[in-house]
């Protein structure tokens, strides 16, 4: 077997901490990523944090322009089509999560939620998006597709500067956290069909949440989009 290309390496590097950021939703709106910048930073040559760049850009997460790569604007269609394929794809997931998942993956479910549950309560909007973040993270390692995962996490990842914006929004919270509950419920009786039923409306009740606050906010400001993307 051939020995591992060291570029390869440090570009998986570079790739995993770039998706990394951006699944946690600390890569801002506006923010630049510049191949030379990151380079200088990591201490590493230009070719790997490039390559790392253009195969996240490939893959939906980032977007080239004449100064670096950033986050995509996503516009009304992009997000209803997002919210489509996660219809499609997610309530079988989280069926098959509710019959395989662990008791260790079951303990840290139930410890995403409770912070989801003391975010909400404290208004605390970075608690609730990092506790969401966990919980699918959790239910998604127990399915035993990787491609479907994979997937799942990829769409899921394209909309985590969105979700952010919209969850500093109580009646957003509330929709969350409830459905939160009733999917950690599932979960708990090992229910696939429930898990199914319940990732379902959480995900309805998500676009319609999104739908209603952005339909709002358009009618106070003409930069509405911009305000819930950053």
């Amino acid at each position: 077997m051939k020995k591992p290309r060291i570029n390869g390496n440090l570009r998986a590097k570079v790739y995993d901490d770039l998706r990394d950021r951006i699944h946690h939703g600390l890569l801002g709106q506006d923010e630049k990523l510049v191949d030379v910048d990151i380079a200088n930073q990591l201490g590493i040559s230009r070719m790997p944090v490039r390559e790392a760049l253009l195969q996240l850009t490939h893959e939906g997460y980032l977007v080239g322009t004449t100064r670096g790569f950033m986050l995509p604007r996503l516009t009304a269609v992009d997000v209803a089509n997002i919210f489509e394929v996660r219809r499609l794809l997610e309530p079988r997931a989280a069926a098959h999560a509710a019959r395989d998942i662990s008791a260790d993956g079951m303990k840290r479910l139930a410890e995403a939620l409770a912070d989801a549950e003391r975010g909400a309560a404290t208004e605390d909007a970075e608690l609730l998006f990092e506790a969401n973040v966990r919980f699918r993270r959790c239910w998604l390692e127990a399915v035993n597709n990787d491609r479907l995962a994979s997937a799942i996490a990829r769409f899921a990842d394209h909309v985590q500067v969105v979700r952010l914006g919209t969850l500093t929004h109580a009646p957003t919270q509330a929709v969350v956290v409830t459905g939160m509950r009733r999917l950690h419920q599932a979960f708990v009786r090992r229910d696939s069909m429930a898990a199914f039923d319940h990732m379902t409306r959480f995900i309805e009740s998500a676009q319609e949440r999104f739908v209603t606050l952005t339909e709002r906010l358009e009618a106070d400001e003409p930069d509405t989009q911009q305000r819930l993307t950053r």
